[in-house]
């Protein structure tokens, strides 16, 4: 079974966003990203604490999986806690 798509809460410009995106990729986690600023409601909950990286499990509210700087061994534990975790995975 395929790892859940997660959400990365990102901003135009942000350097620690880009660098997320591309070890997130790189690790073959699949997300979607959500520009912060294009929605007020997430730009007064996430603020100035972009990049997020977030999933929701079936049936729970959503779940934020970290924060700020991810590294390319940072995305790789990430990706083994879903393995462990995520449902029908």
């Amino acid at each position: 079974m395929p790892l859940p798509t997660l959400t990365l809460y990102t901003r135009a410009g942000c350097h620690l966003c880009e660098q997320a995106a591309a070890n997130l990729g790189a690790a073959a986690l699949a997300f979607t990203p959500v520009d912060i600023d294009a929605d007020p409601d997430l730009r007064a909950r996430w603020t100035d604490h972009v990049p997020v990286l977030a999933w929701t499990p079936p049936g729970q509210p959503e779940q934020v999986l970290g924060k700020g700087a991810f590294s390319r061994a940072r995305a790789g534990q990430i990706k083994l806690h879903l393995m462990r975790t995520a449902p029908g995975t």
